[in-house]
């Protein structure tokens, strides 16, 4: 009981804590239920490009895109991502994995294709950096 009181009496002298807390707790929660899906970890990535026919879109800048990319990715980049998203009708009936440097960039890329009608549309959780971590190739040729 006297626990109780001492959790009331808290949340009543600092109110603001206790609502950042219950934003940040119903923001993970979130996260952890509605943000996994419509991603897809290296190795998902990586079967769904063998098997699957998928095509890899990098959000990231071009000298970025330069320095090393997914094989056989296309780069279009986010600054300019809206007014290209029409060079990707022609992929419009294969999965599309989109990926940026640490996956939030191109979390936005994939709502924008969605928005446009594209219906197999991924994240690669983690971008290109979870793509290096799993030691996975990368190519600095051009495609």
């Amino acid at each position: 009981m006297a626990l109780l009181n001492q959790l009331i009496e808290f949340v009543g002298n600092h109110w603001f804590l206790f609502v950042a807390l219950v934003v940040i707790a119903g923001l993970l929660i979130y996260n952890l239920i509605v943000g996994s899906k419509g991603s897809v970890g290296p190795l998902q990535a990586t079967e769904m490009m063998n098997h699957k026919d998928a095509v890899v879109i990098d959000v990231r800048p071009a000298a970025d895109f330069a320095q090393g990319h997914v094989i056989n990715a296309i780069n279009i980049p986010m600054n300019g991502f809206k007014n290209q998203m029409a060079t990707l009708t022609k992929y419009k009936g294969r999965p599309i994995i989109v990926n940026c440097r640490s996956g939030s960039q191109s979390s936005v890329a994939c709502g924008q294709l969605r928005k446009a009608g594209f219906q197999e549309v991924y994240n690669l959780q983690g971008g290109i950096m979870a793509w290096e971590t799993a030691s996975l190739p990368l190519t600095k040729k051009k495609r």
